[in-house]
């Protein structure tokens, strides 16, 4: 079954939502996105044995989905909002992991959303080492990413989880972001 995310949004009379207001959607979608990418690759039988292999496994996703959003509202939007924007959507990011996290494990005193923060910066820096358009994402990002996630999995999965996550798995979500980010930021030329 496909993963079903708002697209489309009401216009506002400037054109404009608030930054913070676009994260929070922004967030979430990728998120969702996230999650139904380990869905899939459990579906697809690659072993996510454990929660803590899975909130790995959606790290590397969402670290991925956010760099593509942030590359994708590039030139839409002037820079002092995109900054706004990429912020307040890690922050919210944190604050979704750091939730999950401490409902499947309690309480124990670590800043999971300090930490997840940290490593989106880390991984942020990783793929802004690529060069390539938002909207054909290279080969060498797309391995990238899926050699990311091989590193999560266990031995038996790791064959095969990188073309998976290449060919199919990340191809989808890119999709449904770019339509995320559209709605929000039309690109140039697009019909209104």
């Amino acid at each position: 079954m496909a993963l079903r995310v708002k697209t489309a949004w009401f216009r506002q009379e400037a054109g404009a939502r608030p930054p913070a207001e676009v994260a929070t959607v922004l967030a979430s979608t990728i998120w969702r996105l996230a999650d139904d990418a380990v869905s899939a690759l459990s579906r697809a039988d690659y072993d996510i044995l454990t929660a803590a292999r899975g909130v790995q496994v959606m790290g590397e996703m969402i670290a991925f989905l956010a760099h593509m959003a942030d590359r994708m509202v590039h030139g839409r939007v002037p820079e002092p909002e995109r900054a706004a924007l990429l912020q307040a959507t890690g922050t919210r990011l944190g604050e979704l992991v750091a939730e999950n996290v401490r409902a499947l494990t309690g309480d124990d005193g670590f800043d999971y959303r300090a930490n997840f923060v940290d490593f989106l910066n880390r991984r942020g820096a990783d793929y802004a080492t690529f060069a390539f358009e938002p909207a054909r994402p290279s080969f060498a990002v797309m391995r990238y990413l899926g050699l990311a996630i091989r590193a999560r999995m266990t031995a038996p999965d790791r064959h095969w989880v990188a073309d998976q996550v290449m060919e199919l798995t990340a191809p989808e979500a890119l999709g449904t972001l770019k339509r995320t980010v559209d709605g929000f930021y039309p690109a140039a030329g697009a019909g209104t």
